[in-house]
């Protein structure tokens, strides 16, 4: 059909023609078994392909020698083995209309020697990288001419397994170690001048380009501005841009800007909610205008609208839509269609790629389905019998319960005690940084509305009025309430994390911050605390400061408590506390052992999950037909709940989220989605 819309029209380079001009970049979900795009890998992309994606570039910097161990389970394009697996991933994309390309790279200093073949790591020069740690031994010569060999084999290998093209990852790796001054410090003929250190990606170039010939598209991914004292700078970019053009060996030009050898850096790159949206796309347009070679870029595109702006200004031929189809993989479906209303929309949470740089797999925080391919749907089937389904409150987990319910075509009425939806997350929305979260309420409630799901607010539920409902299922996702009942004595002396953020409580001017669990509540309410000019100290038991929240994530706040003189301390324990007059003394202890000491403050906010609001589930529990069990083998294996344990109960009855126990977001959703698609 023919459109207008200038993010569906095609787009032709060399003898490839695109579909549309959305594409998700390079990324690596850490879904490789064997550092192999196996069953799973596959099922990831082929959805975003039926999805209507015209391209899919696979793999954040598939590894291309030995001694470039993948830190977070890459791809190894260093092996034969990954050429039929790949054939059949191109194939399963191919099959849906969507192109496939691979972005290969020597990782050089962004990895650890400790990793993979225990090999040193290697770079231009013995300079440490923050971010992985490891001092790299300086590239020999006979290292160069190794490398350069290993990638003319990785994309010998990519284009036999029938790959549309390749790109070339220079940003923070090997390619740019060897470009920007910061990480240089070889002799001639590959250090010294630009000239000289651009020496080695052409002669990989030109490596590449004897093993795949002329009509085999080869692009490059690459900062054109480190936005750092002493490194690439804006006309070292435009210059090297102008090089890479002039060669004639690359094809397309993938615009970055930034470093990512720190924390923060990476997050300046790949920005996350509450930073701007799109930084770096009217640079990439200035690339293009000056180069005139197909210009791709991606950094936080997260919607429709942004990314028909970059097209259609021309700042870009190919718009990056990576972390926004994590979360809704048919965007373009949904756009052709005139649904664009429908998409679950990216709100910047960073749940995907913190997991990954933590070791973990890539999943997005709120569509569970997503790298669960093969056993979560994305499109919820309907089912066979109609019944009635009663969902207990409307956080993410009773409203993921109740749209799935509505999807499967059940009659689903939510009770919801509050005025309005969204739990916890209506909470973490009140700092501004966060208020993109609101999203996954707003997309859930609107769906519900659509599919006819009844919602009755200000309701506290219940037993009498639940049963009143005659349901066939009643899900109780009642969430929880702050546990503060940690210390030994003075429990009554402290207040919540939620307390603050809420504004419930106001602020001291001289608090200990006790945080026991790790994760956004504590850091949140630190900000509202801080930003009031009080003395604040955030104290926790673990070694390591907020381990749930994760780097990417705790780049803004740290930005934002470090300007003001927050204390951070980690490794000692808040045991109890005792009131002194209008102080409050805290006896604070250590898990090592040997520490015993008190010190005063006007103010103690303990943050340490939530406790289970279960009072209902208890007192349906005895009515029920499964009396709140539930089948694990058959959960897991995607069947429908069967059990039978009284067979006088009248409803099966099931508790999700943290109504079960203090977890995440994702996992409430998860128990949602997992449970009730086989309702």
């Amino acid at each position: 059909m023919a459109t207008s819309d200038p993010l569906l029209q095609p787009y032709t380079i060399k003898h490839l023609t695109l579909r549309n001009r959305i594409m998700t970049t390079a990324h690596e979900p850490a879904y490789p078994e064997d550092g192999m795009p196996k069953a799973r890998y596959r099922a990831y992309h082929a959805a975003r392909a039926k999805g209507g994606i015209a391209l899919t570039m696979t793999a954040g910097s598939a590894s291309t020698s030995r001694d470039s161990p993948p830190v977070f389970n890459n791809v190894l394009a260093f092996k034969d083995e990954v050429v039929p697996w790949m054939r059949n991933l191109a194939d399963a994309c191919h099959e849906h209309g969507a192109a496939v390309m691979i972005q290969l790279s020597h990782l050089g200093r962004r990895t650890r020697w400790d990793k993979g073949d225990w090999l040193p790591v290697v770079s231009p020069s013995h300079h440490r990288e923050a971010a992985h740690r490891a001092f790299p031994k300086k590239l020999e010569d006979w290292d160069i001419a190794r490398i350069v060999k290993d990638y003319g084999d990785a994309a010998e290998r990519m284009k036999a397994a029938g790959l549309d093209g390749i790109e070339l990852e220079a940003y923070g790796h090997l390619l740019d170690q060897f470009w920007s001054p910061l990480t240089n410090t070889l002799d001639e003929p590959y250090g010294g001048t630009l000239g000289n250190r651009m020496r080695f990606i052409f002669e990989v170039l030109h490596e590449i380009r004897g093993r795949v010939g002329s009509d085999f598209i080869v692009g490059v991914r690459y900062t054109v501005d480190e936005m750092q004292e002493g490194g690439l700078d804006r006309q070292d970019g435009l210059e090297i841009s102008r090089r890479l053009t002039e060669s004639g060996l690359v094809d397309f030009l993938n615009v970055v800007r930034g470093h990512i050898d720190t924390d923060p850096g990476l997050t300046d790159l790949i920005p996350i909610q509450g930073m701007p949206s799109a930084p770096h796309l009217d640079f990439a347009g200035e690339i293009r205008a000056a180069t005139r070679l197909p210009t791709f870029h991606a950094a936080r595109i997260s919607d429709v609208a942004t990314a028909r702006h970059a097209v259609q200004s021309g700042k870009v031929d190919m718009i990056g839509m990576t972390r926004a189809h994590m979360t809704d993989p048919n965007i373009v479906r949904k756009i052709m269609a005139g649904r664009e209303t429908e998409i679950r929309p990216c709100v910047g949470a960073n749940y995907c790629l913190d997991r990954i740089y933590q070791g973990g797999e890539a999943y997005c925080i709120h569509n569970p389905a997503t790298g669960r391919e093969e056993t979560m749907p994305h499109d919820v089937a309907k089912a066979a019998t109609r019944r009635k389904i009663v969902v207990i409150g409307a956080g993410p987990a009773g409203l993921e319960a109740a749209r799935v319910a509505g999807e499967r075509g059940h009659e689903v009425v939510v009770f919801e005690a509050a005025k309005a939806a969204g739990g916890q997350i209506r909470l973490t929305a009140q700092s501004p940084r966060r208020r993109e979260m609101i999203g996954i309420i707003d997309w859930r409630m609107a769906r519900c509305e659509a599919l006819g799901v009844t919602v009755r607010f200000n309701t506290v539920a219940d037993a009498e009025e639940v049963l009143l409902e005659r349901p066939d299922v009643v899900i109780v996702a009642t969430g929880g309430m702050p546990h503060t009942e940690v210390l030994r004595n003075g429990n009554d002396l402290v207040v919540s994390a939620w307390d603050i953020i809420a504004g419930d409580v106001r602020p001291g001017t001289n608090v200990l911050l006790f945080d026991d669990a790790g994760d956004h509540a504590a850091l949140q309410a630190a900000e509202i605390i801080a930003e009031t000019g009080a003395k604040l100290e955030i104290m926790t038991p673990d070694r390591a400061f907020a381990p749930e929240v994760m780097a990417m994530n705790l780049v803004p706040y740290m930005r934002s408590l470090q300007r003001r003189d927050v204390t951070f301390t980690v490794t000692f324990r808040l045991e109890s506390a005792r009131r002194a007059g209008n102080q409050i003394m805290a006896r604070i202890g250590s898990d090592y052992g040997g520490v015993a000491k008190e010190r005063a403050f006007d103010q103690i906010v303990v943050n340490h999950g939530t406790i289970p609001l279960d009072d209902l589930y208890f007192r349906l529990k005895p009515s029920s037909r499964n009396l709140g069990g539930v089948n694990y083998n058959a959960l897991l294996a995607g069947r429908p709940q069967a059990e039978e344990a009284n067979p006088d109960g009248t409803f099966d009855l099931f508790r999700i989220g943290d109504a079960v126990s203090a977890r995440n977001t994702h996992a409430a959703i998860y128990d949602a989605l997992r449970l009730v698609k086989d309702l």
